[in-house]
Parts: structure tokens; C-alpha cells; sequence
């Protein structure tokens, strides 16, 4: 919901989306159908790049409505199904006794990538949906409240919104209040967009190896290659040769964000290698953010040959807003999750290997 009131007669516009709106049975009906097929979905917080300290922050979260609520007492921020329709009202009030003149009033559904400054040279960001309809053509508003139906349908939705580091993607509904001799009246409200996801047809184990010649000889695997946001990732730590004394493993979870010039030549080489390089891609017009999301410690002490240490780490545990992976969005940036596994010997020397997972949406929200 988003007011604005500057001139014309002290009018708001207030923009209610499907999910939001509660006026009357039918409405809600078709809302709660379309709830139940798994259409729009509504979220307790905007999700962001940034971790959370509280390490119980889905529990609070979604406990307390940190969103800002409409006069239905309904959250704000629905996640829409990438297929589903975009459609709402939108709600001018004016005070008693005020009007307003127009020179037409206009709504847009837009999709934007919002790359950071410095990160592309010429445009900051980059439309790849636009669409204009004609709300009202020019004249007055007398009314004190003015409801007008929109709706957006079959709508190509091909990127998931995105909150990250240096790049954001977003979906939006803009209103469009133009008048004589003075700038529009404009109010904007974002609309969430996710898409269901599949695990690759082949979803093979993880199986490799870490050495010192003569000194260390480990084998590791985890169960697949392919989790959901919700999943738990299990495998094993197989130890066959120890002649260092370790003092502790890790097993840590990275995300990497990479934008700018070049992403998708850089993505085509990631899948045509193996994937274990630890050093993000670099170049001129290459912004790289890695993020460290969870350490776990899965290891005390010096193990035997031939111990086997179980891991088993929770996706839906880590205090962050996951995403599945993201190869090449529209060619302009790319999000990859890592399995970082640490040992670090009593010489506080590192030893570490680096393998990529690849992460799903399985639910909306």
C-alpha cells in the first residue's frame, strides 16, 4: 500500500493487490482458491542479502507481522506465482468537498533490474517488462473514494524478484496521476514474484577427494548434488590417512553473487568444468560479493584412519533469505551457492575444498 498526497486536492492512492484485498465474499473466495492452489502466497518479511544475528529470526519473524498491513489487517508482501495473473484495484481518496483535475490517470506493471552504481556503465537499471494501461482518461475525480479494477494478465514472468548486494530485480505496479503544468502524482507498489523450480533429472552424489601426499588422505561425499530451499544436506567425511594433528572441521555454506559485464560467458564456462575453483571469476566489468551465510563445526580434535564423520546440515536453519541458483539472469548476473569444507590443523594451517550445490524452490514464499 503506498499514499501519496502531494497537490491535486490532497488526493491518496492506495494499491491493493489480490492478496490484499477483503471487501466482500465473492472476492473472497476466489481468493482463498487462488491461495490454495499455491497461486500467491503471503510473506512475513521482505526478504534481503543480509544475514540475521538472531539465529531463531524465522520463529519471530513469522510470529510478529513485520510488514506493514492494509485497513483489512492483511499483510502487504503476497509472492506471486510467476504464471499468475497481477490484479487488484487501485483506490483514490480525496478529502470532503475537494476535486481534482486530471490529465489522465495511467497504471504500469513493470520489471526492472536495478544493477548498483558502478556496476554498469550508461543505464542503472534495465526494464525487460513494460506494460501501460489507461485507467481514466482526462478529467475530474469528486468522488471521496474512487475504485477502479485493474488486472495484468498472462504475463511472461521469467525472473524471480531478487534482493542482493549489488543487483536487485524487481516487479512492480505504478500509478499514474498526470496533471497541467505540474509533475504526476506517481505511487508504486512491488509485487514479489517466485517461480516453483525442479531438481535436475540427474541428482547424483558428491563424492571427493582431499590430500597431502603422505600426510593426509580424505574422501568426502554428500547424498546429492541438488537441495531444495527447505532440504537437509547429509553425507559422510571418510578419513583413510592422518599424519597431522587437526585440530577442527567445518563445514560452511557460501553464497556468490557475481554482476556485471560478462556473467553469462562466465556461466557457460562454470557448467562446462567441474565447479570446485574457490576463486570467484574476476575482470574489468566483474562485481563479485561472497558471502559466508553459516559455519557449522562438525569436528573436534584429531580423528583416527578410517573414522567416518557423519554431516547433516538444515537449509531452513541458516539465518538468511536462501534463493535457488541462478545462472545467468537475463545476462547481467548469476547466484551460486558453495559447500566449503575447512580443516585447520594445530598449526592453525587451513586446508579446504570448495564444491557447488545447486539450490531449488520447491514452496513460495
Amino acid at each position: 500500500m503506498s499514499f501519496f498526497g502531494l497537490g491535486g486536492g490532497g488526493i491518496k492512492i492506495q494499491v491493493l493487490l489480490d492478496g490484499n484485498i477483503n471487501n466482500n465474499i465473492q472476492q473472497q473466495q476466489q481468493n482463498r482458491a487462488v491461495v490454495e492452489q499455491k497461486k500467491i502466497v503471503p510473506m512475513h518479511h521482505m526478504p534481503s542479502w543480509k544475514l540475521r544475528k538472531n539465529p531463531f529470526w524465522k520463529i519471530s519473524v513469522s510470529s510478529s507481522n513485520s510488514l506493514p498491513t492494509n485497513e483489512a489487517g492483511l499483510p502487504i508482501l503476497h509472492a506471486y506465482e510467476a504464471s499468475q495473473d497481477i490484479g487488484g484495484k487501485i483506490v483514490f481518496l480525496l478529502p470532503s468537498g475537494k476535486k481534482t483535475d486530471h490529465l489522465g490517470i495511467k497504471i504500469q506493471f513493470i520489471g526492472r533490474i536495478d544493477m548498483g552504481h558502478g556496476i554498469h556503465e550508461g543505464r542503472p537499471h534495465y526494464d525487460f517488462i513494460s506494460l501501460t494501461k489507461e485507467l481514466l482518461p482526462p478529467g475530474s475525480i469528486y468522488q471521496a473514494v474512487t475504485e477502479i479494477p485493474f488486472m495484468f494478465k498472462h504475463v511472461e514472468k521469467e525472473h524471480e524478484s531478487y534482493m542482493g548486494r549489488n543487483v536487485n530485480v524487481r516487479y512492480f505496479v505504478k500509478v499514474m496521476i498526470e496533471r497541467k503544468f505540474l509533475p504526476p502524482i506517481t505511487s508504486e507498489t512491488d509485487v514479489w514474484v517466485q517461480s516453483y523450480g525442479q531438481p535436475p533429472p540427474q541428482n547424483e552424489a558428491i563424492k571427493m577427494e582431499v590430500g597431502i601426499e603422505e600426510c593426509l588422505h580424505i574422501e568426502f561425499e554428500y547424498e546429492r548434488r541438488a537441495y531444495h530451499l527447505k532440504d537437509t544436506i547429509t553425507g559422510n567425511i571418510h578419513f583413510l590417512l592422518i599424519r597431522i594433528k587437526i585440530k577442527y572441521m567445518e563445514l560452511a555454506v557460501i553464497r556468490r553473487e557475481i554482476s556485471g559485464d560478462g556473467v553469462a560467458a562466465i556461466a557457460e564456462d562454470a557448467n562446462n568444468k567441474s565447479n570446485n575453483s574457490s576463486l570467484p571469476p574476476s575482470g574489468n566489468n566483474i562485481f563479485t560479493e561472497t558471502q559466508t551465510l553459516i559455519k557449522y563445526g562438525i569436528m573436534d580434535g584429531c580423528p583416527f584412519a578410517k573414522d567416518v564423520i557423519p554431516v547433516r546440515l538444515s537449509l531452513e536453519g541458516i539465518p538468511a533469505d536462501l534463493t535457488p541458483t541462478y545462472t545467468s539472469v537475463n545476462q547481467r548476473f548469476s547466484v551460486r551457492y558453495y559447500l566449503n569444507l575447512v580443516l585447520v590443523d594445530e598449526e592453525d594451517r587451513r586446508y579446504f575444498k570448495q564444491q557447488e550445490i545447486i539450490l531449488w524452490r520447491k514452496e513460495l514464499g
